[in-house]
């Protein structure tokens, strides 16, 4: 009886699982073309972004091959969403509320979240890269800041 129930059991995951393969959320995402980006301190901070935030907060965003099948893909085309609305370093912009709130982030190790360094891969910085990465988006951030402001004037 046991042995039955969990047959059907495992079938009826199965049915779900090829069944829901059927919603295409997720699995047809794109990049739109990169509109404008901030004025980069030095490149390095750029590459250092560009591990570590780009594929959440980017037009540039890289989907492995698992983030192609449900459920997988819904959950990474909405947290990617979500990334690009709060923060999108290919559509740059100085109408974001908090520039200085990006590197606190990073400081306080809001960012990248916890489960997106469980990912393998290079996205991971080691501390030193880290620091690296904030103190260079503090610098481009004053620095480009300061420039915008002349423009304005």
């Amino acid at each position: 009886m046991v042995k039955r129930v969990i047959k059907y059991l495992v079938v009826a995951v199965l049915v779900a699982f090829v069944s829901i393969q059927i919603v295409p959320y997720g699995r047809t995402a794109s990049n739109p073309p990169v509109v404008n980006e901030p004025e980069w301190d030095i490149k390095a901070t750029r590459d250092l972004a560009v591990r570590a935030c780009f594929d959440c907060h980017s037009n540039e965003t890289h989907y492995p091959w698992y983030s192609r099948v449900e459920p997988v893909s819904w959950w990474t085309q909405n947290h990617v969403e979500e990334g690009r609305d709060d923060l999108n370093f290919s559509e740059w912009s100085w109408e974001y509320d908090d520039v200085d709130e990006i590197a606190e982030s990073v400081m306080e190790g809001e960012m990248p979240p916890n489960y997106y360094k469980l990912i393998p891969g290079d996205r991971n910085l080691s501390e030193r890269e880290r620091e690296n990465l904030i103190r260079g988006l503090i610098s481009t951030f004053n620095y480009s800041d300061k420039a915008r402001q002349a423009d304005d004037h």
